[in-house]
């Protein structure tokens, strides 16, 4: 039994010293593993001399749009489209009843019938005394009322026709044509409605330019000019584009004190964009020169936001330490710029910080600069 006993105890004694010794394995693999440095790059901040920028919401529109109307009063009697429609230039696009103007085209035709039988009467009375006149059978007095009434009964039937042209040209009113190849955007009456002169039935976009309309404060627009850069973040798309200012509007009388400057779209970056999408624009100007002598030799600190480390409302990244282990450092941020922030406090402007880490990064593991 005693035996047994010693037998248990030295089996027992075995187990311990053999954890033991796994935990202390397991623990200097562990140790080892982290003191293995972790490959980093290192990079300074860029910075930006004097760069004015802008940053406004705009929403994009078509470059060319036109709302769609008759100058004839009548009911719509044929409504050829449909809003998303596509139309090209001198498609029909609707009708409004034209019974009056064909009674007044009847009475004109019966008044230029009327006109041609009166003239045909005068020219051949015309002639006759001219004739006499020649054969001196009748006074120059008769030949010049006879002229006369040749020449009213003349002008009668031009105004006559000059009437059936203006009849004609209103019946183009009558059906209305896309006056270029766009986009039916809107329509705002139905069949059977009743148009009115200036009264607009479609709006119809050019689906081939788009741009983006933004409206600037009065304390920016004087730093803005054609042709300078302007970045657009469509959050709908969650997309970017790069676009030039074509369009800066000189007033703000009625625009309620901002001024509409237009930005362009390039052509190859317009899919799946669509007029009436809100933009969040930031105006970059070069031609911006600070009025503070001492504000010139200021420069912005940019790096870029995937090195940006974000814990709760505190934002930080990883710098390199004198013993070249990472070191969080807390960073106060500013404005966006593209795929840039800007870093207000916390950064030198001549301090390296880690762009990119070939794993996870912890305040103190040691690194190695890649580069």
């Amino acid at each position: 039994m005693k035996l047994k006993s010693i037998i248990i105890s030295a089996a027992s004694i075995s187990l311990i010293f053999g954890t033991i010794a796994c935990s202390k394995e397991e623990k200097i693999a562990k140790e080892k593993l982290q003191s293995k440095p972790i490959q980093v790059v290192l990079s300074l901040p860029n910075a930006q001399n004097n760069l004015a920028t802008t940053d406004v919401t705009g929403q994009i529109e078509a470059t060319h749009q036109a709302n769609i109307s008759t100058r004839m009063m009548g009911y719509i009697t044929k409504l050829q489209v449909k809003i998303g429609d596509h139309v090209k230039a001198g498609q029909l696009l609707f009708e409004v009843n034209n019974t009056d103007l064909l009674a007044k085209r009847a009475q004109v035709d019966a008044s230029i019938r009327q006109a041609e039988a009166a003239f045909h009467s005068a020219q051949k009375d015309y002639d006759r005394f001219t004739t006499l006149y020649k054969q001196q059978s009748a006074s120059a007095k008769e030949l010049d009322q006879i002229t006369l009434q040749y020449n009213s009964v003349k002008a009668s039937l031009d105004a006559a026709k000059e009437m059936r042209n203006e009849v004609n040209a209103q019946f183009s009113y009558t059906h209305v044509r896309a006056p270029f190849s766009g986009v039916v955007t809107q329509k705002l009456a139905d069949l059977g409605s009743l148009a009115s002169p200036g009264m607009p039935i479609l709006t119809i976009e050019q689906s081939s330019g788009l741009q983006v309309s933004v409206s600037v404060p009065e304390a920016s627009i004087s730093s803005i000019q054609l042709g300078d850069q302007a970045s657009c973040m469509i959050k709908s798309l969650n997309k970017e584009i790069t676009g030039k200012v074509v369009q800066i509007n000189p007033s703000s009388q009625f625009s309620g004190g901002q001024y509409i400057v237009k930005i362009s779209i390039p052509t190859d970056q317009q899919k799946s964009i669509y007029a009436g999408m809100y933009a969040n624009v930031r105006l970059h100007s070069k031609h911006h020169k600070p009025t503070n002598m001492a504000l010139q030799g200021e420069s912005k600190i940019l790096v870029p936001l995937s090195s940006i480390i974000s814990k709760g409302q505190l934002n930080g990244l990883y710098t390199l330490s004198a013993e070249n282990t990472a070191l969080l450092r807390w960073v106060r941020l500013g404005k966006t710029f593209g795929d840039q922030v800007e870093v207000l406090s916390g950064l030198a402007k001549n301090e390296a910080y880690i762009k990119w880490a070939d794993g996870a990064l912890s305040n103190g593991a040691p690194v190695i600069n890649k580069q």
